[in-house]
């Protein structure tokens, strides 16, 4: 590198100390944005707090990290690092063209994972994060997946097809896809009414959590999240249960009308070779917000256990 004659910058001192500040500065604002890029250039947005035994939170369509702030702050108080990224498209990171797969997810979650070294982690994924969170353990997780927790998840796949006669049809997903290019905003209010059980008699709407999950869809990039339909909803996860041998807690609420449970979470346990499942009588799809207390002291047990 040259400059100019009489640049006081041209000391060898002078010079040595200000390229040290900027790499110093650069590395500090990292830390403060964290933000990390993939390989093919996308930045993932992540959060990064406490010490102690990690726990990797995934979060569901068409969310972000902060869905996850009342496990983040539950288990930070408990101890745990807790960590949450918004997955490719999503939230605060890069609004994506291409990679938005199941398998692109995990990769990004395993050179996240990888740069942050972290190893004997819990993860933790809520409906399409379940899917990400168990992809990831079998693919890349050796060595570093103490355990999972798949809430309200949509594993093994929830598509009707031969194999899958209960499952939901193709026409709901095509209505979510028509809406979700067509009318995301409105869709957005609309989808938090069955989402979060405020259809049913007696329920007390809480208008802020609509206004949260409407926020954080509203976030992402839409192409991203148009994409994201067809992988949450035909995206076949049968070999990723029957290959992973570690401890899997499945939990799901029998009141979801996101995620039917009877196609999803029964039918994960049984593929599981190590698996426990829990069924909450009426139980929302977002029971991670709505119950949360019942949610995180089971997580909690099936850590400690």
């Amino acid at each position: 590198m040259q400059c100019k004659a009489k640049s006081v910058h041209c000391h060898p001192l002078l010079f040595g100390a200000t390229l040290l500040h900027q790499i110093n500065t650069n590395i500090l604002n990292i830390k403060i944005m964290n933000k990390f890029t993939v390989k093919d250039g996308t930045e993932i947005y992540f959060k990064d707090l406490g010490n102690g035994q990690p726990i990797f939170f995934h979060h569901g369509w068409p969310l972000s990290s902060d869905d996850w702030d009342a496990q983040m702050m539950f288990f930070l108080e408990k101890g745990f690092r807790v960590i949450a990224h918004d997955r490719r498209g999503h939230g605060r990171s890069t609004q994506t063209f291409l990679g938005n797969d199941m398998n692109t997810y995990a990769a990004d979650v395993a050179e996240l994972v990888e740069f942050l070294d972290l190893k004997n982690v819990i993860h933790v994924g809520h409906s399409t994060g379940g899917g990400e969170a168990i992809r990831y353990a079998v693919k890349y997780g050796k060595d570093r997946v103490a355990k999972v927790v798949l809430v309200s998840a949509i594993t093994p796949y929830m598509i009707a097809d031969e194999n899958n006669p209960n499952g939901v049809p193709l026409s709901v997903f095509d209505d979510i896809r028509y809406n979700t290019q067509h009318n995301r905003a409105q869709f957005y209010q609309d989808i938090t009414i069955p989402f979060f059980g405020y259809n049913r008699e007696g329920v007390v709407i809480k208008k802020g959590i609509q206004d949260n999950w409407w926020r954080q869809g509203m976030m992402g990039g839409i192409k991203a999240q148009y994409d994201c339909i067809q992988v949450f909803s035909e995206t076949d996860f049968t070999e990723d249960l029957k290959s992973v041998t570690i401890p899997v807690l499945v939990l799901h609420g029998d009141d979801d009308q996101i995620v039917p449970y009877e196609t999803t979470a029964v039918k994960a346990a049984e593929l599981l070779q190590n698996g426990k499942l829990i069924i909450y009588p009426g139980f929302s799809h977002g029971m991670p917000t709505t119950e949360a207390a019942t949610i995180n002291k089971d997580i909690l047990e099936f850590i400690n256990a």
